[in-house]
């Protein structure tokens, strides 16, 4: 028998390196195996920490000091006449009177603040998922990596409008829930599009956007999305990064409108300041827990990993 006909039959090599897509790609991270925690690339300790750091800041800058700005104060502060003040006008911190003077005003310039840092804070997670989810030669990764990046403006453009049309139910969902109906609606909006930038955004711009079509990379993202917030099956320190703060959002937002019933008459607890900063608490705090039980998770398998080596 010839050499030509024991020779095994090969893949046409053009169908075995073409590149699948990211979506394909993270079923692994379906079934992801504690071990992988340890992953370098994985799990980038010290850039995550130090964004994180960073991100948590900022936020709460934006929170506090964003709406005191002198530009924004002298535009719209009211002439209020002294002699006119009735009991309900209690004397407060002068570091909490700027805040306080104009709540829709406070709700936009931390809304707009919070956006602009949501969208910063996803190009790293998007980033970070992509490193773990591209697998295959350096050719096949630097393929998909280009196509990622051109792909990258229609992807931001599409998890912004999915983020304007998810502050929609939102919005009807804090009226449910005893918002104001036709009184305060601007501030109702501008509450409900912040909670749906900390809690949409990120996941919509790294995954992508929910679907009910019947193709594969759809179905996956259904799938990862009704995991996540539906299942609360959390098996990756990247979905712990988007899951935990999304849920911390809602609680601190849910927590923050408990003083607002309280019989105190004071102006910070005009709606909707302190669900807005609940929200803005409970996603830092949130966020600093997923990095802290990740943190955790990838020091124990490190352990166990060189345990088992020696």
């Amino acid at each position: 028998m010839s050499t030509a006909a024991k020779r095994k039959p090969t893949k046409n090599p053009s169908k075995s390196s073409k590149p699948k897509s990211p979506a394909e790609k993270s079923t692994a991270s379906l079934t992801e195996a504690p071990s992988s925690f340890g992953d370098a690339n994985f799990f980038p300790f010290g850039r995550y920490t130090g964004v994180v750091g960073v991100h948590t800041s900022l936020l709460a800058f934006t929170a506090l000091f964003l709406p005191r700005s002198t530009f924004l104060l002298e535009l719209t502060r009211p002439e209020r006449d002294e002699t006119k003040l009735t009991s309900r006008d209690r004397p407060q911190h002068p570091f909490l009177e700027a805040l306080t003077l104009n709540p829709a005003l406070t709700s936009a310039t931390i809304c707009a603040g919070v956006i602009l840092l949501q969208i910063w804070w996803s190009g790293f997670v998007r980033g970070w998922w992509f490193e773990y989810s591209l697998k295959g030669t350096e050719d096949d990764m630097r393929l998909e990596r280009r196509k990622l990046e051109k792909d990258k403006l229609m992807q931001l453009a599409r998890a912004l409008l999915f983020t304007v049309a998810g502050s929609v139910p939102v919005h009807i969902l804090l009226v449910l829930l005893g918002a104001p109906l036709t009184s305060h609606v601007p501030q109702t909006f501008f509450l409900a599009l912040t909670l749906s930038t900390l809690m949409f955004f990120t996941p919509a711009f790294v995954f992508g956007l929910p679907s009910l079509s019947s193709k594969t990379e759809s179905l996956l993202i259904r799938l990862t999305w009704v995991r996540l917030f539906s299942e609360f099956s959390i098996r990756t320190p990247v979905e712990r990064a988007m899951a935990y703060p999304a849920f911390g959002a809602a609680l601190g937002c849910w927590i923050g409108a408990i003083p607002i019933a309280l019989d105190w008459d004071r102006p910070w607890q005009a709606w909707p300041l302190t669900s807005l900063f609940g929200a803005v608490v409970g996603y830092i705090l949130s966020s600093m827990a997923a990095l802290t039980i990740s943190a955790i998770k990838s020091l124990a398998d490190e352990h166990l990993r060189t345990t088992k080596a020696d």
